[in-house]
């Protein structure tokens, strides 16, 4: 079986990205009894609110999905996608833009454990390397108007060239418009 390539997949808010994601794994895991699949779940739960969005997703996903492994990688992603990679075992990254919104915007009380520029190159380097498909899920933020405040257009500028970045090392860039999959970037 030819390996399934990196794929990123982008949507707005409840585009249906995550779910499309998952059902990427589980179609992977019931491709062949010996593979495997892991979550690197990127949220932090820095406040009540994110503390129950956080278990009802960990709850539909374990319902969809329930052969998918989770590891909380809030922090030092490329680390942690090296760390896992192995051949056989699938990576879903869910998502790019709370990783990254937690390194440039950091909640109160939390300090990054590195800079920004170390992250970012440490993810490409390790989606470079990998010996593992990935599926990264993101936001597709750059369709509506600029934020007023520096620092979130600062944070839209870096997602941007983050997707961009990240797109160049996938074979696979999906856009999720409504649960509908548009093919943007199909370099099978």
């Amino acid at each position: 079986m030819t390996p399934m390539p990196h794929e990123l997949i982008l949507g707005g808010a409840r585009s249906g990205k995550s779910r499309c994601a998952e059902q990427r794994a589980l179609r992977w895991l019931q491709a062949d009894r010996s593979h495997r699949a892991t979550l690197l779940a990127t949220a932090l739960a820095a406040d009540d609110e994110m503390r129950a969005r956080i278990e009802r997703h960990r709850a539909d996903r374990a319902a969809r999905v329930p052969a998918m492994a989770t590891v909380e990688a809030p922090a030092q992603l490329g680390a942690t996608l090296e760390r896992l990679a192995e051949p056989g075992r699938l990576l879903l990254v869910d998502c790019l833009t709370l990783w990254l919104t937690q390194c440039l915007l950091p909640p109160p009380g939390v300090t990054p454990e590195l800079p920004w520029a170390q992250e970012r190159q440490a993810l490409l380097a390790a989606l470079h390397r990998s010996v593992s498909p990935v599926v990264l899920v993101s936001n597709e933020i750059g369709l509506g108007p600029m934020p007023a405040a520096s620092e979130a257009r600062a944070a839209v500028d870096a997602l941007g060239q983050l997707h961009q970045a990240v797109a160049a090392r996938c074979r696979r860039v999906t856009l999720m418009v409504a649960g509908c999959e548009l093919q943007v970037k199909d370099a099978a």
